[in-house]
This record gives structure tokens, sequence and C-alpha cells, in this order.
């Protein structure tokens, strides 16, 4: 015991010199002030942008469908009284406004960040990413469904150009540069706003219809299912192959193991969460929009509930976050899982679609 306390006091006594020493040699009296500065300056240096860091990594607010879209269109109403909204206004306003706030947040757009502090940030680029998903998805089916009347009428230009420039990969840092492209994007989306309001222009359409309703929110809901499995597989699971079930005859590629055990990695459970944050964010701006824009579909349907009830699941989503990291629990054990409170709410917010679906597909 005794050689214990002898051993502890002369380490003590050593770091102690050791620490003194450093501490005299690079920042006291005996260091040389160039030394001294740098390595002060250097300390100042990383708090500004630990603490610009933070302020970059706040989410933007929500924001109001309605006022939004009446500010994008009253420079462009002529002979409609200003608070009538065309219809497919509130889609595209919501859309364009999604895409500013992507550019125009807090440190700008931030995945593809080579310099500190956005090099160092994951939570927000993660957000970036899931709104920037729902961006891409929506713009698609306004392209292929929304704005056509029939399987076999001509795309608008307009909606075909920005959907190619939403799809540059994301975090790219030179050419192309997702900036200028998305920017570019959502340009496009204006000149068909502007469109939409000219009685005059023929060709610029938005159809309201229980058809394209339901091809957008067979997306989402295959977005919502593939979200809702990975934020669960944050404490790992055993889970049965059910690939083929259902058809005696399906066939797939390769063969696969009958019983498969699925986790997420530890490092990215806290991106997921954020993704998911970030498309919950974004779809619950867009059914808002859908909504007023749908809204005698949906009543002639009977389906203005469900799609409230989606609303409501969704906007439990963005409750704020109070723990400095997200917290990965096992099960019922003492701390909270974030992942999967996360999970509950996509994934009934999923199976609120595929009712609505449903409704939209009937008579």
């Amino acid at each position: 015991m005794r050689l214990f306390h002898w051993l502890r006091a002369k380490w003590t006594r050593s770091y102690a010199d050791i620490s003194e020493t450093l501490t005299e040699d690079y920042v006291g009296e005996r260091a040389p002030r160039g030394v001294r500065y740098s390595l002060i300056g250097a300390l100042i240096l990383l708090l500004l942008l630990s603490a610009l860091g933070w302020y970059w990594s706040n989410e933007p607010d929500q924001f109001n469908v309605i006022e939004v879209s009446q500010a994008f269109s009253e420079p462009l109403v002529t002979s409609r009284a200003p608070d009538q909204l065309v219809v497919g206004v509130a889609t595209t306003s919501a859309l364009i406004h999604a895409v500013d706030l992507i550019l125009h947040k807090p440190g700008g757009y931030l995945s593809n960040d080579i310099m500190p502090p956005g090099l160092w940030l994951d939570n927000q680029p993660s957000w970036e990413f899931g709104v920037l998903v729902q961006v891409r998805d929506l713009s698609k089916a306004m392209r292929e469904a929304f704005s056509r009347s029939q399987s076999q009428s001509t795309e608008y230009p307009d909606l075909a150009l920005a959907e190619a420039r939403f799809n540059v990969d994301h975090k790219s840092w030179a050419v192309p540069w997702p900036e200028s492209e998305y920017t570019d994007g959502r340009d496009y989306l204006y000149s068909y706003l502007q469109r939409l309001h000219d009685e005059r222009e023929f060709d610029a359409q938005f159809f309201a219809r229980a058809d394209n309703l339901r091809y957008w929110l067979g997306t989402v809901e295959t977005r919502l299912g593939s979200l809702s499995q990975r934020l669960s597989a944050s404490v790992g699971q055993r889970r049965i192959n059910t690939d083929l079930s259902g058809s005696v005859a399906a066939r797939q590629s390769t063969a696969s193991p009958s019983e498969l055990i699925v986790k997420t990695d530890w490092l990215l459970i806290d991106n997921v969460f954020y993704e998911a944050r970030g498309t919950s964010w974004a779809l619950l701006h867009f059914l808002r929009a859908i909504e007023i824009d749908f809204a005698d579909v949906l009543e002639k349907k009977n389906a203005k509930t469900s799609l409230q009830q989606i609303i409501r699941e969704l906007e439990m989503t963005q409750q704020p976050v109070r723990a400095p990291i997200i917290v990965n629990g096992e099960g019922f054990g003492l701390l909270a899982n974030h992942s999967l409170v996360m999970a509950s709410y996509v994934s009934r917010a999923n199976a609120a679609i595929i009712d609505l679906r449903e409704l939209l597909s009937q008579g």
C-alpha cells in the first residue's frame, strides 16, 4: 500500500512539473511572444468557429403556406381578387420557398462545404438532404402528373428543366455547383408559377385530380417506409426475410438469408434522425399546400380529415430536440431512444398516407 502511495505521489509531482514546464514554454512568461499569441489566437478562432457552427446548426422555423403563397401571388395577380389563389399556386409556392430556405438559411447550403465550420457539421447537411429528397420527388410529380391532363400530354418545359437541376449531386463542391443549379431550378419553378397566373397561357396548368395526388403520395409512402425501417434499426433487429412473401411464383436475382440482422451504424444514427426531420419538415409544408390546392377533391372523397391526421403526425416530428446529442437507448433501457420516437411518428404518418390513398382510389 505504501508503494502505491509513493508511486502515485511521484507521478503527480512529475505530471505537475511537466505541465508547468509546457505552460511556461508555450503560453507563460518564458514563451516566445509569437508562439504565445499564435496559440491564443488559435484558441479564440476555434471558439468562434464552434459558436458559428452551433448557430448554423439551427433548423429553419416552419412557415405559413398561405402567407407565402399570397406573397408570391401578389405581384402576379391581374383580374382575380388578391386573396383568391389560383389552383396549384400553394403547392408551387411551398416548393419554391423550401428551396429558398435550403439555400439562404443561416450558413447557407452546407452539404458541400469544404471549410470549417461547415466541414465539421453533419446533422444540418443530413437535414438538408431530407428536404432535398422531397423537393426532388415533388418536382418530379409536378412534371409527370400535376401539370399534365393525361399520360400522353406534353410535359411543361420549365418543370422538366427544374427537375433536372434539383437532381445534381448535393455534395459536389465544384462543377456542377449545387447552389447554382438549385437556384436555376427555383427560377424555373417561379417561371411556371408566373404562367399559372396568366389567363392567356393555356399550356401552363395544374390539374388537382385524385389520381395525380395518389401518384405523388405513392412516392411519399415508399420514402417514409424506408426511413421508418432505418430509424428502427438504430437498436438492431433480427428480421425474417419476407421479400418474396405473398407470391408463389415470385423470384429474385440472388439468394438471401432467411433471417437478417439489421442495425444502423453508430456513427450514422444522428444522420438518419436529422434526415427524417428534414423529410418530415418538407412534407409538412407540402401537405398543407396540398390541402389548399386539392380542397375540392379531398372534400368530395371525404378525405380531408385523413390528410389533417397526417399533418398532425408530422408536426410531432418537429418538436424541439432538447438533448445535446441524439441518444440511442437500448429498447426498454434507462436512456431514451430518439430514433425510435421519430420512427413511431413517421410510421403512423405513413400508415395514414396508405389509408388516404385508398380513399382517393374510391369512386
